[in-house]
């Protein structure tokens, strides 16, 4: 299972890199709009974070099919381990299949759907990002996304899904359960399945003892 941050802040990559297996980040352009930082900005902070096995996701903006087959081709270009986002609009389904036909990585994204990831995946798409949350809006979106990796696995193909738009680590933790093959996770809510208040307490008991018993805060 891939672990991926979901941001536009390469510090936050950079110190979650440290601490954790990250396997890369996406990004969107709603999330590169929030940042302040130019889309090449965000790009080339990454770049520096980013370990060369380390994947990042850039988002297509245009909305016709040609156009979102030059921003594939562009996003591809701009370092090694890079994935064109493509939303699944019928242009965007269109592009997905001539970027595959070039070898280049593309994530289908804005699913709502598993029948919309599915016919991604046939097209060829690397990665599907269902949007879990926003799917629970019109229906459940985590048996959506369990019903999409079913559909993947009884027809043998070999797209992973990207599980992304979490509102809380539950529903990370219910798909990881699922066994999807990727979760794209905001760093609020990765640090929020991290920080179990229990652990603090647990580690200033064990200090306590060992600094009455011996005086000092330290092994040796």
């Amino acid at each position: 299972m891939e672990l991926i941050l979901d941001t536009a802040d390469a510090q936050a990559v950079h110190e979650l890199s440290e601490m954790l297996t990250i396997s890369g980040v996406t990004t969107n352009p709603t999330i590169i709009t929030r940042s302040g930082k130019t889309p090449e900005q965000v790009c080339a902070e990454m770049d520096e974070v980013l370990a060369p096995e380390q994947k990042l996701f850039v988002q297509t903006v245009s909305t016709n099919y040609e156009g979102i087959l030059a921003e594939g081709r562009q996003i591809c270009a701009l370092r090694t381990n890079v994935y064109a986002k493509v939303p699944v609009t019928h242009d965007g389904l269109r592009a997905i299949k001539q970027l595959k036909r070039e070898g280049l990585g593309v994530l289908a994204t804005a699913i709502y759907s598993a029948d919309q990831a599915f016919f991604a995946a046939m097209n060829g798409a690397d990665y599907l990002a269902p949007y879990v949350n926003r799917m629970c809006d019109y229906g459940d979106g985590i048996q959506a996304v369990r019903e999409l990796q079913e559909m993947l696995e009884l027809n043998q193909l070999p797209a992973k899904v990207c599980a992304a738009s979490f509102k809380n680590g539950s529903q990370v933790h219910e798909l990881i359960r699922a066994g999807v093959g990727a979760v794209t996770v905001p760093p609020d809510v990765l640090y929020a399945m991290l920080d179990h208040p229990g652990t603090k307490v647990a580690v200033d008991e064990f200090n306590a003892a060992w600094s009455a018993a011996f005086g000092r805060d330290t092994f040796a």
